[in-house]
């Protein structure tokens, strides 16, 4: 056995744990990179490093697409409730997705 898997299992860190560590480091420096892109006046890349924040904050907390979509849609409708009445599609259909998730 690896001496660094033997150290792993002498403190009782599972590989998930040890996974779910590196996932944040990589958000914590993905944040950095973020805030240092609109510090620099690149508006859209920064905007194309929030889309994997949040890509891997949804696989941190276990949220799918479709947990992603219903929040939201209940936030358009919670800003304005009128929408849903002037839209041609009806209370239950589902609407075409403004955004798409591209994994």
């Amino acid at each position: 056995m690896p001496p660094a898997r033997r150290r792993k299992l002498e403190r009782n860190e599972t590989p998930v744990a040890h996974s779910d560590d590196q996932t944040l480091a990589v958000l914590a420096t993905l944040e950095q990179c973020r805030a240092a892109l609109l510090a620099a006046g690149n508006k859209e890349t920064a905007q194309l490093i929030s889309v994997a924040v949040l890509e891997l904050r949804m696989k941190l907390n276990h949220i799918d697409d479709d947990d992603l979509k219903t929040l939201c849609d209940e936030m358009l409708h919670a800003d304005n409730p009128e929408r849903l009445r002037d839209a041609k599609v009806q209370p239950g259909q589902r609407r075409q997705p403004l955004l798409r998730l591209v994994k």
